[in-house]
């Protein structure tokens, strides 16, 4: 067996399950080959959008992998073969960064978000956020917030940091319901498992069984950034030729129509 014999087993694999698409202008080269592309979990339905635009442009096949940011930079760190990283956080791209994995020049500034109090769409529960404003009432005495892990996962990091700013967290702290994504906070909230959940709006988008309750001050947290960017490893053209897509006018209305803000000209 070759040394990159396990590599492409698990882009087969990868493959296999998920798939998508680029432009046609790229080189023939690219429709016979595969990039792994690690994203944040919020990203779900707008890079599932943009892969099969690049795919049907160009045949090339992208696998997906989400989850919380900090989860697959971790993995990346333990060698995972992963192509492009496109994290909900800055901080965690420059953790990979002071790594030395990542190609830095690659590096781009893609999207911006927001976050917002999210209920069961059938909720009538009604809060205005603002400082000291009664979050634990509106959970009621046993109701619990969903979140996403709010140490590590960049949506939970938000999210504590705008109840920091605000006032309230030391009234919800004990009250959590931690998930390992932000994806599976919002299956809390959607499910009607929790009374209300802290998610990016462009989650509560993308789930109709969710209504967003209030947004989030922008000043009451760090700003939301998407970076992109080639892992060290990566051999891709085809990954490059993707990044490139992410960044073009054809791509941006399949983010905005998600909620994202897009950040790249």
């Amino acid at each position: 067996m070759t040394r990159h014999a396990p590599r492409l087993a698990l882009l087969a694999t990868l493959a296999a399950a998920l798939t998508f698409a680029a432009p046609a202008a790229w080189s023939q080269d690219t429709r016979s080959q595969t990039a792994v592309v690690f994203a944040a979990a919020s990203l779900k339905n707008a890079l599932d959008d943009a892969a099969a635009a690049f795919r049907e442009r160009t045949g090339a096949e992208i696998a997906l992998s989400y989850a919380g940011s900090s989860a697959l930079a971790r993995q990346i760190e333990q060698g995972a073969p992963a192509d492009l990283f496109v994290s909900a956080s800055v901080e965690w791209m420059d953790h990979l960064a002071a790594a030395g994995l990542i190609r830095e020049e690659s590096r781009v500034d893609l999207l911006g978000n927001r976050i917002a109090l999210v209920a069961p769409a059938a909720s009538e529960v009604e809060i205005a956020i603002a400082p000291g404003f009664d979050l634990a009432g509106a959970l009621g005495p046993d109701g619990r917030l969903a979140m996403a892990e709010t140490t590590a996962v960049p949506a939970g990091v938000y999210g504590r940091a705008a109840l920091e700013h605000l006032g309230v967290w030391g009234s919800v702290a004990d009250r959590l319901a931690q998930s390992e994504n932000v994806r599976a906070a919002l299956a809390l909230v959607s499910r009607g498992e929790v009374p209300l959940g802290i998610v990016y709006t462009t989650d509560a988008t993308a789930d109709d069984d969710v209504r967003v309750v209030a947004l989030f001050p922008e000043e009451t947290h760090p700003p939301i950034v998407y970076p992109a960017a080639l892992t060290r490893e990566s051999e891709s053209a085809v990954a490059a030729d993707f990044l490139a897509f992410l960044r073009t006018p054809e791509a941006r209305p399949l983010f905005g129509s998600q909620g994202f803000a897009v950040l790249v000209d």
